[in-house]
């Protein structure tokens, strides 16, 4: 055996590993170990062992400790480097092993709550941040970024300051609302009375090189005051801030105890220093007592925080010449306009006690009945109070209290009030109806009088502007004069009532005309504009659904009128009463036999009014009086009243012509914005060599627009001469029906109407310049906030106005008036005509709607065809009956599919219907494969009675299929076997009409 000599040394490696081996002098071993340990090969090292398991592994453990006991020894550096080492030797298996240790054995303190939990809980959580914490978190990564940035999370931070969006966002568009919170935001000034001065020139007098440097200093020895008030307040505040809130200024806790609230920023505005005030309304005063006072100015400094200092610094701006943001707001939404006019008056009063009066504000009443209130709100002119109310739950006595807070003691020059109404009376509260009948009760007349003592009345009679067309009726001239005479103050209403939806605001007014129109008084014109369109729209929408929902008001009606009815009858009388009494009980059976033939909307009414003339044919008529022989007096009051009414219709119908002027000359300067600002830029491109569309296609989109222009310009030269000229015997009608003769220009335009359309949007879609050139005209001041789209839709409007007007003019003309005749020809073609438009409309929306369904409709032949249309869509279930051998009321059933049933005039469609959900979606994805086409003539529909174990069922036999469908609810199946039923009888009965024409064409030699 070899012999091994190590010298001796405290940590000899050798000497420990031999040590463990028993190789040293000192160890005894078997000889046999001894012998397998001198043949065992070696490999890499002298030290570790390849065939000899166990010593291998008893190594490899001494070695391990070897480590251990290295690893306990070293810093801590050390120690880091040396697993940084060993990292970079492990391959991914063995660096996947650590990972899934550190996840087992260490618990995770931070994780990604976004990545957890749903959508819409991390948008609610991110809803109690503020913007400038929202901005910060999305800088942390793209999915927080996507999540900061909805808009459901920045438009109420919006509205909140009154920062509306003029159009709404599309489907794709991101984003939206935290640019125009951003845009607003930069728009706001916040500037030092000195940078006021420079910028809006408050102070008119000529400043010397000194003076400006000694004012610089006091600015900037001010501004260092409120600095170090300001920071003492924030050391304050963060001493006693609790660990758990953040250090931010839009943190609830400093916003508590930071932020005054709005009647302690008003309080400390009146105690501003007079020298800003007097910046405010640029009195000259020396320079010294300039410097002396704002000096002093730093002793009032409020400790408030950033509102006060704000409200302190925009002081003096509130006269200045104010930007406007996006949304067309004021750039300083700090308080309402209400607070601000009574914050600024009591400073004036403060700086200068010798003023008496303070000037006089205009006041306006604006109901929350109103259509689309807010954005009318919206729109009040500075220096105008508004008061809004509700229009439900309301008094008289409280709403003149509001009147009284609003104005604090002062008077108004003007008070305005914007309701819903009509020519004879205005809606001013739920229950109060102002209208002639009213208008001298006891409270009604109270409030007049009262209202009437809040106008000014000092150098020029105040006014109260009603917006409600009373000065187009003789009952609403009634009214007016009446409150007049009551209050001793001169009311004022438009006179145009045919004009659409609120329009009559813009039409003549009644007064002084030279005079600017009530409506710039109190409200901007775009944004006055802009609220007129969309009432006009809702307007139309309700029509449409006023349309579909009246059958079912008037059968509800007409239940509940049997039924009310039914019991007086039955509680008043017996039913052996009713036998013995046959004339009550015939009279009553006639009654209810005549109501049930027609269709009358109060039934009660009508059911007392025919036992009345029941009841008056066994009387004798008395014969009426004759004033013409017996009473020449009454002969003589009667003539002259006939002669007041002609007079009085000539006038009315004058008033009819001018405003059906003013409406056509509306009309054709929509249509003159359309070849201004669109047709004559694409032409001028066109013959520059820089076209942005093909010819070709400007005479697709406009050609048809420009004839109508023409034709209507024509139309409004006729319908002015004719104003210019007008008499009593001047005729209009022979005008109306030389514009019929040529209505050939609409119609060619309505029938290209969707070809323009799908142009514009296909050049829009590909051809980059033409959607910056939209994007660049589209809803600006020119346009009065209209797209293209929208102005095209204004011819499809006209043609209804023009048969109110026509009406109008017919009604008050007399009957022996040359012109009547060719009015009522004129109504006819118009009204004819429209109803062709109608039904045009009808067609196209009818095609869309086949279209559409075509589209879900998975595998869908097509279904477009000459006079079908779809009448409704009806969900249902499949069902499978498990044995017919079994009786009826014992069957069993089972859910085979999910199906939809598209029920057209002629067809019926039937698809299978498949829903899915996605993760972090509200609404189902619902799908359609088509099944099945039945013609409802070889249709059969058996009902299927209700049973323990089928409820809502029926059976769909066709020519190819057999389908047992169930509904989920009773009145689903009731209405669709109604709908169905009466969509086969009128199915086989034109059927059968085209066989007989086919025989009858056939027999014919």
């Amino acid at each position: 055996m070899t012999t091994v000599s190590i010298a001796h040394t405290p940590h000899g490696v050798k000497q420990w590993h031999l040590e463990s081996l028993g190789l040293l002098a000192g160890n005894t071993m078997n000889p046999k170990q001894n012998l397998t340990t001198e043949i065992m090969p070696l490999r890499f090292s002298a030290w570790t062992p390849i065939e000899n398991k166990y010593l291998n592994k008893q190594l490899f453990q001494e070695r391990v400790r070897l480590i251990s006991h290295w690893f306990d020894l070293w810093t801590d550096k050390q120690r880091k480097q040396f697993l940084h080492w060993i990292l970079m030797k492990c391959n991914k298996s063995q660096l996947k092993f650590a990972e899934t240790w550190f996840v087992e054995n260490i618990p995770v303190t931070k994780v990604d709550f976004t990545s957890l939990l749903p959508r819409f809980i991390s948008l609610y959580i991110f809803s109690f941040l503020s913007p400038k914490d929202l901005c910060a978190a999305a800088q942390v990564n793209w999915h927080w970024k996507f999540l900061t940035e909805q808009d459901c999370l920045w438009m109420p931070k919006c509205i909140r300051f009154g920062w509306f969006l003029l159009y709404t966002p599309a489907q794709n568009e991101y984003s939206a609302w935290k640019q125009h919170y951003i845009a607003c935001a930069i728009e706001m000034d916040y500037l030092t009375p000195r940078e006021a001065t420079e910028m809006y020139g408050t102070l008119n007098e000529h400043n010397t090189e000194t003076e400006e440097q000694m004012e610089r200093l006091h600015d900037k020895y001010l501004r260092k005051i409120m600095r170090e008030k300001l920071a003492l307040y924030r050391k304050q505040s963060f001493k006693a801030r609790p660990p758990w809130v953040s250090g931010t200024w839009s943190s609830g806790f400093l916003k508590s105890g930071f932020q005054p609230n709005t009647s302690q920023i008003i309080h400390d505005q009146t105690e501003l220093p007079a020298a800003l005030l007097q910046m405010k309304k640029g009195i000259s005063f020396p320079n010294n007592t300039l410097s002396k006072q704002i000096s002093e100015a730093a002793k009032f400094v409020p400790r408030s925080g950033m509102a006060t200092k704000k409200q302190l610094v925009l002081g003096p701006l509130k006269t200045a010449p104010k930007r406007k943001n996006v949304a067309g707001c004021s750039s300083y939404p700090v308080l309402p306009h209400r607070h601000c006019w009574a914050v600024s008056q009591r400073c004036i009063n403060w700086a200068h006690p010798a003023q008496p009066h303070p000037p006089e504000p205009h006041l306006v009443l604006i109901s929350s009945n109103v259509s689309a209130y807010e954005i009318i709100v919206d729109s009040v002119m500075p220096g105008v109070v508004p008061v809004v109310y509700e229009h439900s739950g309301t008094t008289l006595e409280s709403l003149f209290y509001y009147i009284e807070k609003a104005l604090d003691g002062r008077t108004a020059k003007t008070i305005g009030i914007l309701s819903d109404g009509d020519s004879r009376g205005i809606n001013l509260l739920q229950g109060y109806r102002i209208s002639a009948k009213n208008l001298l009760k006891p409270e009604v007349r109270e409030f007049w009088e009262k209202l009437g003592s809040c106008v000014t009345s000092q150098e020029e009679p105040g006014y109260v502007d009603i917006f409600v067309p009373l000065a187009a009726s003789e009952a609403g001239m009634e009214i007016l004069s009446q409150l007049s005479s009551l209050t001793g103050v001169l009311f004022r209403a438009p006179t145009g009532i045919v004009t659409g939806s609120y329009q009559h605001i813009l039409s003549e007014w009644l007064g002084n005309q030279k005079e600017d129109p009530p409506p710039s008084i109190y409200f901007t014109e775009v944004k006055l504009q802009t609220w007129l369109r969309w009432t006009e729209l809702l307007e139309d929408a309700l029509k449409v659904i006023r349309k579909k929902l009246r059958p079912y008001f008037c059968d509800l009606q007409k239940h509940v009128s049997g039924k009310i009815i039914g019991q007086i009858m039955f509680d008043t009388m017996n039913w052996s009463e009713v036998q013995d009494n046959r004339k009550v009980a015939q009279a009553l059976t006639d009654g209810l036999v005549a109501l049930s033939r027609g269709n009358n909307e109060n039934p009660l009414e009508f059911l007392s009014s025919f036992l009345r003339r029941k009841n008056s044919k066994n009387k004798k008529c008395q014969s009426p009086v004759s004033f013409t022989g017996s009473n020449p007096e009454a002969s003589l009051a009667a003539s002259q009243k006939s002669g007041k009414l002609q007079e009085d219709a000539a006038e009315k119908r004058k008033c009819f012509v001018r405003e059906l002027l003013i409406s056509e000359r509306n009309y054709v300067r929509s249509l003159e914005i359309v070849r201004d600002v669109y047709v004559k830029p694409l032409n001028a491109a066109l013959a520059s060599n820089r076209a942005i569309l093909s010819y070709a296609s400007v005479q697709t989109m406009f050609s048809d627009i420009l004839n109508i222009l023409q034709l209507n310009r024509w139309f409004l030269d006729e319908l002015r001469q004719r104003l210019d000229e007008w008499s009593p015997a001047q005729n209009l009608g022979d005008v109306f029906i030389k514009f019929c003769k040529q209505l050939q220009t609409y119609t060619n335009f309505y029938n290209n109407y969707a070809v323009i359309l799908k142009t514009i949007d296909k050049c829009r879609e590909t051809i980059p310049l033409f959607r910056a050139f939209l994007k660049r005209h589209d809803r600006t001041v020119t346009t009065n906030m209209r797209s293209l789209q929208e102005l095209l839709l204004c011819p499809s409007k006209r043609f209804e106005e023009y048969v109110t007007l026509l009406y109008a003019l017919r009604l008050h003309s007399p009957p022996e008036h040359t012109d009547c005749e060719n009015l009522i020809t004129a109504i006819k073609q118009i009204k004819q005509y429209k109803d062709y438009l109608d039904q045009l409309k009808l067609n196209v929306g009818r095609a869309d709607q086949i279209l559409k369904t075509q589209r879900i409709i998975q595998g869908c032949p097509p279904l477009l065809k000459a006079d079908r249309y779809l009448i409704r869509t009806q969900d249902v279930t499949q069902l499978s009956c498990c044995s017919e051998k079994v009786s009826i009321p014992y069957r069993l059933y089972e859910h085979i599919h999910d199906l939809s049933l598209f029920l057209f005039n002629d067809i019926l469609v039937i698809s299978w219907r498949s829903i899915s959900y996605k993760p972090f979606e509200w609404t189902p994805k619902t799908t359609h494969q088509f099944l099945e086409v039945v013609p409802l003539s070889q249709l059969i529909v058996e009902d299927i009675l209700d049973s323990k174990y089928i409820k809502n069922a029926f059976l769909l036999r066709g020519p190819t299929c057999q389908l047992i469908c169930s509904t989920e609810e009773d009145d689903d199946k009731f209405i669709w076997l109604s709908a169905l039923h009466r969509a086969i009888s009128c199915s086989i009965e034109e059927n059968d009409n085209y066989f007989l024409r086919y025989w009858l064409v056939s027999k014919e030699p």
